[in-house]
């Protein structure tokens, strides 16, 4: 039904002027929401129950939880899709304001750039929510987690914590990454099949 609801979605708008941009829209729109929305949950969905410490204690299991997560795996990625798509929906809505189909797109210059730099926004995007999932997660999930817990007053300092299901974590993570790349790829490719077709149609005029 979700599927459905995106497909009916981006079948109002207008579409992508390349094959690559269309291709991309389907793969982000998609593959990369049901991958977040249904495997993300069932990864991610009970962490914080699960998250365990020495001694296990409520108090102490949330701190050190807290302290593991500053932001869970599924908000930020929820946060990237969503401020990712932004550029493309402004120009969607400037597009349907204007009346500008995917020809305008391509044969007059004005649309074309505008069209570029909503695309270069979407990289530049892309690449500082990857930069920030590295910091915030790195590239693989530790089982074991060391928490410091001197603001609780305990006796221990550093407490030992288990990191459920780690390496499931890690899988995704890896998954996470891959996707951000090509979306990158996708976006760079689409970029040079505007200027080519671009210079084409100039050529045959």
């Amino acid at each position: 039904m979700s599927l459905n609801y995106i497909k009916n979605f981006y079948e109002g708008c207008v579409k992508p002027p390349t094959v690559i941009g269309q291709f991309h829209t389907l793969f982000f729109g998609s593959v990369r929401m049901f991958f977040l929305g249904v495997l993300g949950f069932a990864v991610y969905g009970n962490e914080a129950l699960h998250f365990s410490c020495d001694p296990d204690k409520r108090d102490v299991n949330l701190f050190c939880y807290n302290q593991f997560r500053p932001i869970t795996p599924q908000v930020f990625w929820a946060l990237q899709l969503v401020i990712v798509l932004v550029p493309g929906a402004i120009f969607h809505l400037y597009a349907a304001c204007k009346s500008i189909n995917q020809e305008c797109i391509l044969q007059k210059p004005i649309y074309t750039v505008i069209y570029i730099l909503s695309v270069l926004l979407r990289i530049s995007l892309e690449v500082i929510a990857f930069w920030l999932q590295i910091q915030l997660f790195g590239f693989q999930v530790k089982p074991l987690y060391l928490c410091d817990a001197a603001s609780l007053g305990k006796k221990m300092t550093i407490i030992k914590c288990m990191v459920p299901e780690h390496f499931e974590k890690t899988i995704f993570l890896i998954a996470m990454y891959t996707f951000t790349v090509i979306t990158v790829v996708l976006c760079v490719a689409e970029v040079f099949e505007i200027v080519f077709r671009r210079l084409c149609f100039l050529i045959r005029q």
